[in-house]
């Protein structure tokens, strides 16, 4: 996650008698020749590092700074794609028709870029027969096809089987 350091120290607030200044000409130097350096190129001394010996500070334009640091934010969040996992409930005695249009459903979906996780509820007498729902599992995964991978096969968690399936790449 990035995010803007907006609690760095500048200018008369750096308390620190010698700073090493980085930058086109890097030495240790004393505070006050930093900032005599800053004030006559219209710039801020900036401490980048506070907790080397003796601290780095650096001479730029910190408004400047911030504004492409919030530049560099924005289009880091931008690129940024959210995975959502839909869902897809199935029974065990369900219908070829109704699989298929299930199926369909979960085809927009791992088109869309989203995972999809497929889970059958187990009722009653049901429970004892969860090879079933396995079979269940494997014929929507033939419906599929090529559009999506099993990403986590079908497992059993108390009375719910469920697989997830992601977007083929």
């Amino acid at each position: 996650m990035l995010y803007i350091n907006k609690n760095l120290i500048l200018n008369e607030n750096i308390k620190n008698r010698e700073i090493r200044l980085s930058g086109e000409d890097s030495r240790i130097i004393r505070t006050d020749e930093a900032l005599k350096m800053a004030r006559e190129r219209d710039l801020d001394l900036v401490m980048v590092s506070p907790n080397a010996k003796p601290p780095v500070c650096k001479i730029m334009d910190y408004s400047k700074y911030l504004y492409e640091q919030s530049k560099k934010l924005k289009l880091a969040k931008k690129n940024q794609k959210v995975v959502v996992l839909k869902e897809v409930r199935l029974s065990p005695t369900i219908e070829d028709h109704d699989i298929n249009i299930k199926a369909n459903n979960a085809k927009k979906f791992l088109s869309n870029g989203d995972k999809v996780k497929v889970s059958i509820r187990f009722r009653g007498r049901q429970n004892n027969n969860t090879q079933m729902g396995k079979k269940v599992l494997e014929a929507f995964v033939d419906k599929i096809g090529e559009l999506g991978t099993i990403e986590k096969a079908p497992q059993l968690e108390g009375r719910n089987m469920f697989m997830i399936l992601g977007p083929k790449k």
